[in-house]
């Protein structure tokens, strides 16, 4: 449970540090910033799962590269949800879940 947690503080503290970066995304607080991990977690937990098999093809054909649209789209679909969460677009979501992705799986190492 709290390795749970831990990963939800940790891509909430990401989003927070992106924003600061990143123009076209926006997290108004640090509870926004928490929802929006919340829900990014529960959308790569099911919806994830779903676009993946229903892109094998392209994503067999692009060798794994397309997995990294499915994120992107994943991290702006979250964004519609999250009222606090803004981001402009989706190159900008890109780069978002790009740089969230790779915290988190850093993060998890340490984690573990």
């Amino acid at each position: 449970m709290t390795h749970i947690i831990a990963r939800v503080l940790l891509t909430a503290l990401t989003l927070l540090v992106i924003e600061r970066f990143i123009d076209g995304i926006t997290v108004e607080g640090l509870y926004y910033a928490i929802i929006a991990a919340i829900v990014i977690g529960l959308l790569n937990l099911v919806v994830r799962p779903v676009l993946f098999v229903l892109s094998l093809p392209i994503t067999i054909l692009t060798l794994g590269l397309f997995t990294f649209v499915i994120n992107a789209l994943i991290f702006w679909f979250a964004a519609s949800f999250v009222e606090g969460f803004y981001v402009s677009g989706f190159m900008t979501a890109f780069v978002g879940s790009l740089i969230v992705t790779f915290v988190s799986t850093i993060g998890s190492k340490f984690l573990e």
